[in-house]
């Protein structure tokens, strides 16, 4: 049997919190070193990963998330999100991880598409200069699916 390669990535980010945003980032990051194209399509609440006034400010996820190993009460006591966050960035800093800003310019610098969904960003009333730069477009969902549209092309939810 012959070997299929991957020959692109299209990735969609609909959750804004830390754990997510660098989930997309990294698999999208790892693509593009692996010489895979790869592209990442922002909806509903991913689109403040992409939001000048918002990228910096993202959170780690404390509330229903099983993978903090902590009772869904003890995630809401007011402090718990920021210090989870704050943790997380601790650790991600020792790994020389870069903030979400800095992460976008690398993967567009790096030929990794970025695109805002039409819909959420019409949802939230926001405008293209509320968005970074590294912004391809606004486009469509049937936009997107278009360029999913090739051979050993995958899209991925995140």
């Amino acid at each position: 049997m012959g070997k299929t390669k991957v020959k692109k990535m299209l990735f969609i980010l609909s959750k804004a919190t830390i754990e997510n945003v660098y989930a997309a980032f990294i698999m999208a990051n790892g693509a593009r070193m692996e010489g895979i194209d790869s592209e990442i399509f922002f909806t509903f609440f991913g689109l403040e990963a992409i939001q000048k006034k918002k990228l910096e400010n993202l959170r780690v996820a404390t509330v229903g998330n099983p993978a903090m190993h902590i009772p869904t009460m003890l995630g809401g006591l007011p402090g718990m999100e920021a210090l989870a966050t704050k943790m997380m960035k601790k650790e991600m800093d020792k790994l020389d991880i870069p903030p979400v800003g800095e992460f976008l310019e690398i993967l567009s610098d790096s030929g990794c598409k970025l695109w805002a969904c039409k819909l959420a960003v019409d949802m939230f009333h926001l405008k293209k200069e509320d968005l970074i730069d590294e912004i391809e477009d606004i486009i469509t969902v049937g936009d997107f699916y278009a360029r999913a549209d090739q051979e050993n092309t995958h899209l991925l939810f995140i």
